[in-house]
């Protein structure tokens, strides 16, 4: 069995940053808008290097959608930045009218999702975005894993033509993906191999995969563990190769299970082959206030109830 370990812990936010400041070195039509949070954003880097290239727009986020969309019309690559919760449900209409429907090349950086921006709570907790954005037509959707991830996307999208919601956190987590990688969008990444569950996982949730996967290989059952970073377009191939093969499902996620990643996959899995899936997510609820690991263990969104998840659907088969 493959196994994974980290040496450091940091903020997906962070990489966001890293990657952000190396295009602002090479891609000279990259400019970057914030709504008051260039500190949470990690934006600093950017903007001592490129100020010119910087809009501080205020907590006018609404209005900042709609100047990133006029940007693009004289050839800029747009990167707004600020919380998950104030990058799509607060501007949704701007997003859907000025962006979406007109396929503007606006990259949608949005930080702080989920349960683990922590002590603020649940109105800035955003555990719907995931779908809010999957179902605009022509967006693309990102939610990484760790800080190396993160910096390879943030530079992968300033290729890609289109409208991207690129999700990304506040907790400093495992970094345990190469920092020399390639990212390519809808591509699935299998991490272990295994023969008697899938576990696909999105975002936080993919180290908690990791270590779901040794505790079941302790257990005598063996894991395959998928790093879904892209939710749109997702990669049906990847999931239905491997449930051929393991007949069974667990779907992991920092997410409501209504709307996620989860749906997308039963989506696919209904069309394609059915398949006994279980759903690590939140149950259709908001957060509170908390640090984020106390909320991810109070919703089970951890290794813990992914082992659960699999033995309960491992016995569905």
């Amino acid at each position: 069995m493959k196994t994974y370990t980290y040496t450091e812990k940091k903020d997906t936010r962070s990489g966001f940053g890293a990657g952000l400041a190396e295009l602002g070195r090479t891609n000279p039509n990259v400019v970057a808008l914030c709504a008051d949070l260039i500190g949470s954003l990690k934006m600093n880097q950017f903007i001592d290097e490129n100020p010119e290239r910087f809009f501080q727009i205020g907590i006018a986020e609404a209005n900042m959608m709609g100047i990133a969309a006029g940007m693009t019309i004289g050839g800029k690559i747009p990167f707004t930045g600020t919380f998950a919760n104030f990058s799509t449900g607060r501007v949704y209409d701007q997003i859907r009218q000025s962006i979406a429907y007109s396929g503007k090349n606006v990259k949608i950086c949005a930080s702080h999702a989920g349960l683990t921006l922590g002590e603020d709570g649940a109105t800035h907790q955003i555990l719907e975005d995931i779908g809010l954005m999957k179902m605009l037509p022509g967006m693309t959707v990102i939610n990484t894993c760790d800080y190396n991830q993160t910096k390879a996307a943030t530079i992968a999208i300033a290729e890609y033509e289109g409208p991207v919601y690129l999700r990304f956190g506040r907790p400093a987590v495992p970094i345990f993906t190469p920092e020399d990688q390639k990212f390519e969008i809808g591509k699935a990444i299998k991490l272990t191999e295994g023969n008697d569950v899938t576990i696909v996982a999105t975002g936080h949730l993919v180290w908690e995969a990791l270590e779901a996967s040794k505790a079941l290989h302790e257990k005598g059952i063996s894991a395959e563990v998928i790093n879904i970073h892209t939710i749109k377009p997702l990669d049906d191939k990847a999931i239905l190769d491997s449930v051929s093969k393991t007949g069974c499902i667990v779907t992991a996620e920092e997410h409501n299970y209504l709307g996620g990643l989860g749906e997308s996959v039963s989506r696919v899995l209904a069309l394609h082959k059915p398949t006994p899936q279980e759903f690590v997510a939140t149950n259709d609820t908001f957060g509170e206030s908390g640090t984020p690991a106390q909320l991810m263990e109070k919703y089970g969104l951890n290794s813990a109830t992914i082992v659960e998840k699999a033995q309960a659907v491992i016995k569905r088969k």
